[in-house]
């Protein structure tokens, strides 16, 4: 998924003898980690008075943020790239692709378009501002305070305004076999906990009802600093993802606000968040990157977690908290998988009881060791194993969502056309942006009700269709 970032689609009609603020053209590719770098370089293009453009044509340069994890991102990010050069001609590049190398040894991005004009990696907001400024200087008069869709410290944020995403770490120390963002994303570094909790309450001071956070690892938060003590309004709290969970819950409080974890490995000290769902602190939904079941396999992909210990693990956090949904990715078609440690897989689903699944049949990407695994399946094998596996895991949501018709949750709405009155799209606490299903509104049978983006509503569950549910506003 790609968007061309115009943060000032109306530019500021410069005073008498002030020059135009220049312009840069912004792609932002791949994932919410990569949209938060994306969101670190605009505040900073912004802070400095320079200006972002909706097209290639209409800027003085343009930035592509790239996704280099799998093959398809690469391509994209690639054609991006030679779509921004042919259309502008000046184009930097940043991102996970700008950290790959290709078969010679060179950086892939320089060797397939030699004439960008700078390449770095991820989370280089720096390095990208400076290749900004030896080809753009930047601008006298700074306009900051008239940028829609800032947040103060928080900077600005490329989602809809009332949720964010909220990155507490980066890297990873993982070394799991099918994946190379720690070569191009470098060892687990947490921010530190005060600065994590500034950003959070200014992004509720600003309106946000929804806070997502991210990183390549949530549970392993403080682990490279030993969870020392930090600070936060003078108070001392652990870098920990306990204490840090409890204080965006203790924030999110007053405003109403959601807190949502997303890439929650299944460590045993996720135990101790479960309560705080269990008591609404925070919202009873864990994201949690299983990939298979089958312990040969897991060991295989050199996972940290083994399938029966999660099966165990499942079952502990719904005694803790019955309310909770669980969504997760995995891979058919891993080499050397047998078709029974994929039956395997598909049992653990079924018992597992996975309210929300992703699945990605296996993609050999270029640097990642499990290629050199014996047992490559073919493509078409591999395919059928990852269409298998959807066609249980619907079957498996369809059934958990035909149990929750006559219920009455809220909803955060997401689009209202003519204030609902023709009905709206919203989301429960069991739906993320973007990669969960939606609740469909139906309309009010209020004559005075309206809905209205960004608030809640509370909402009568009436029917499923799909990974959707139906609903009548009350």
């Amino acid at each position: 998924m790609s968007e061309v970032i115009s943060p000032t689609p109306f530019p500021p009609i410069p005073a008498p003898g002030i020059k135009p603020a220049p312009r840069v053209g912004f792609v932002s590719l791949g994932c919410p980690k990569a949209l938060t770098d994306s969101e670190l370089i605009l505040t900073q293009l912004s802070a400095e008075g320079y200006e972002t453009s909706k097209t290639f044509e209409g800027a003085d340069l343009v930035i592509v943020n790239t996704c280099g994890f799998i093959d398809d991102a690469v391509r994209e990010s690639l054609d991006t790239i030679g779509e921004a050069l042919a259309t502008n001609g000046k184009v930097i590049v940043t991102g996970c692709l700008g950290a790959k190398v290709s078969d010679d040894g060179n950086n892939l991005v320089r060797r397939m378009h030699p004439s960008v004009l700078a390449v770095t990696g991820p989370h280089a907001t720096q390095e990208v501002m400076d290749a900004v400024h030896s080809n753009l200087p930047k601008p006298h008069h700074p306009f900051v305070d008239l940028v829609p869709n800032s947040f103060g410290i928080a900077g600005i944020k490329l989602t809809p305004r009332h949720y964010a995403y909220l990155k507490i770490s980066e890297g990873c120390n993982h070394r799991c076999t099918f994946c190379i963002i720690p070569s191009m994303r470098g060892d687990l570094v947490s921010r530190p906990i005060g600065d994590v909790l500034n950003e959070a309450r200014a992004l509720f001071e600003g309106g946000v009802k929804e806070l997502l956070v991210i990183s390549q690892d949530t549970s392993a938060y403080g682990v490279d600093v030993k969870y020392r003590t930090g600070f936060w309004e003078g108070k001392p709290i652990k870098t920990r993802m306990l204490e840090l969970v409890q204080a965006l819950g203790d924030i999110a409080e007053p405003f109403g606000a959601w807190v949502r974890l997303h890439y929650v490995y299944p460590y045993p000290s996720v135990d101790e968040v479960l309560p705080l769902m269990a008591t609404g602190k925070v919202l009873p939904y864990l994201d949690v990157p299983f990939q298979h079941s089958h312990p040969d396999v897991l060991k295989r992909m050199k996972r940290p977690a083994s399938g029966e210990k999660n099966l165990e693990r499942i079952g502990r956090w719904r005694d803790l908290c019955p309310e909770i949904v669980i969504r997760s990715t995995f891979i058919a078609g891993f080499p050397g998988e047998t078709e029974s440690e994929f039956e395997h897989l598909l049992d653990f689903l079924r018992e597992a009881k996975i309210d929300r699944a992703g699945c990605f049949a296996y993609s050999a990407v270029e640097g990642a060791t499990a290629n050199l695994i014996p047992g490559m399946l073919p493509l078409e094998v591999r395919e059928d194993r990852r269409a298998r596996f959807m066609a249980v895991a619907e079957a498996v949501s369809s059934k958990k969502l035909q149990h929750r018709v006559g219920a009455i949750m809220q909803v955060l709405v997401d689009s209202a056309p003519a204030l609902g009155r023709k009905g709206a799209i919203g989301r429960s606490y069991a739906d993320a942006p973007e990669i969960d299903g939606v609740v469909k509104l139906l309309p009010p049978e209020k004559i005075s009700k309206t809905l209205k983006v960004g608030e809640f509503t509370k909402a009568r569950i009436v029917g499923a269709q799909g990974h959707d549910l139906i609903a009548v506003p009350i």
